[in-house]
């Protein structure tokens, strides 16, 4: 070995890589008699918090209680600077409030009294609901930017009226509402129209457009000679035209090989068995499922809002053959009546029992197009943080206070994040690792150059 620091300095780089990846924190148990209590504030959330409680903050923090960031690691601040940090916060974590309360279960004594201040918006509490130790006061406050509006769908109707479907979000509640925008009238709307190379869009004033769709539902149906699946369906699909006053057309073929390709939806009605090539001539494949048929005495409810009220009568159904990724609609004994999954691009829909009112009361039900328009109007579940503006009540959002004390009581810890300075040594490390092989290389070619010499 002919350069032993050169050696050294690499295999402290390599140990300072890993010490850095490790993510290294230093972790010190505080005496109880030094500390009051915490008060704990979201980042992204503390000046607003503070307003909402300027009188009570001030006095806790007089009494000595300490201030942490009420984010994923409970980082340990000077409020009185943080306060005056004029710096941007970034955008709130998508941490839970739940998750987090059960990270500083684990953290903090149960003597030890803990106040979080922190927003009430439902977007905030997700999963299932914890159960701490914790001395626990929680502060909660309905934020200033407490509304949010926005365009979720727009497309072309028939007469080239746009249809626009404005989402309104508060803390009651969120709610969607319709307008039509006439063709070639926007100004008494609080829409603004415009052509974006060639491309329809519509907006709110001071809001980015969205792109309107003016494209055309097609709808192609095959079905047995003989049955009346098809017109029940193309009655239901006809109230959702009419309903949604989107551009549409809805064709029966007595020939699968007829149907032709680009259909958003085709609908299988028939016995037979449906070729593969169907698939690729659709988005959406909605298919009667063959298997053994059997009588039963159940309903048929969507899984998304549970049973119908009404309790939709299903006398017959087949069974199951496969296990499909997504039930969408299923019986009372909760067997799949109607599941979905994949093929290539293609949204297969298996359906497990008929249209036939032998097999169900489906048809004769007021739900019957609303359960097929969830299916053609895909919208989202999940709103966004920034538009969902719902609120969670004081009571809903504790979590279960347990008896139990921790293993930890009469020990506070307190973490102190050890990145930076890992960071900081690793370069001056690098540098000097540079700086030294540099030197090495000009020595060499300097011998070099003088045995030639």
């Amino acid at each position: 070995m002919h350069d032993i620091l050169l050696f050294l300095l690499r295999c402290l780089l390599l140990a300072l890589v890993a010490f850095v990846l490790a993510i290294p924190v230093w972790q010190k148990y505080l005496s109880s008699n030094t500390v009051k209590g915490r008060i704990l504030i979201p980042k992204e959330n503390l000046k607003e918090s503070y307003q909402k409680f300027k009188p009570e903050i001030d006095s806790l923090n007089k009494a000595g209680y300490e201030f942490h960031y009420f984010n994923k690691g409970f980082q340990k601040a000077d409020f009185s600077k943080a306060i005056a940090d004029t710096t941007k916060s970034k955008s709130a974590s998508n941490v839970s409030y739940w998750t987090l309360a059960q990270h500083l279960d684990g953290q903090v004594p149960s003597t030890l009294p803990v106040y979080l201040f922190t927003p009430n918006s439902a977007s905030h509490f997700n999963g299932l609901k914890p159960q701490v130790a914790l001395n626990l006061h929680w502060k909660t406050y309905v934020p200033a930017d407490s509304t949010s509006t926005w365009i979720e769908n727009a497309w072309l109707a028939n007469n080239n009226d746009i249809i626009v479907v404005q989402g309104n979000s508060k803390p009651g509640g969120t709610s969607y509402t319709n307008y039509t925008v006439q063709s070639g009238n926007s100004r008494n709307t609080p829409f603004v129209v415009n052509t974006d190379n060639g491309r329809l869009t519509v907006s709110l004033k001071n809001y980015s457009p969205i792109a309107v769709d003016t494209s055309t539902w097609r709808f192609a149906i095959y079905a047995d000679k003989g049955t009346a699946d098809a017109g029940y369906l193309k009655a239901a699909l006809g109230s959702i035209i009419q309903f949604t006053r989107h551009k549409a057309t809805i064709k029966q073929y007595a020939d699968p090989a007829q149907i032709p390709a680009h259909q958003d939806w085709i609908f299988w009605l028939s016995g037979e068995n449906v070729g593969t090539e169907l698939a690729q001539k659709s988005d959406n494949l909605f298919v009667y499922e063959n298997g053994k048929v059997k009588a039963v005495n159940s309903w048929i409810g969507s899984n998304t809002e549970g049973l119908s009220a009404n309790k939709i009568a299903l006398y017959k159904s087949a069974v199951a053959g496969n296990n499909h990724s997504t039930t969408l609609w299923s019986d009372g004994f909760n067997d799949p009546v109607l599941s979905m999954d994949k093929r290539g691009q293609a949204n297969i829909y298996h359906f497990y029992t008929h249209f036939d009112p032998s097999w169900n009361d489906l048809v004769w039900s007021d739900a019957f197009p609303k359960m097929l328009l969830k299916l053609i109007v895909d919208r989202p579940s999940h709103l966004n943080e920034k538009q969902d503006h719902r609120t969670i009540d004081a009571r809903q959002l504790l979590p279960a206070m347990g008896n139990e004390t921790h293993a930890v009581q009469g020990k506070i810890t307190e973490r102190i994040d050890l990145a930076k300075y890992a960071w900081l040594l690793l370069i001056i490390v690098f540098v000097a690792e540079r700086w030294l092989s540099h030197k090495k290389a000009l020595q060499k070619t300097g011998r070099r150059t003088l045995q030639h010499g």
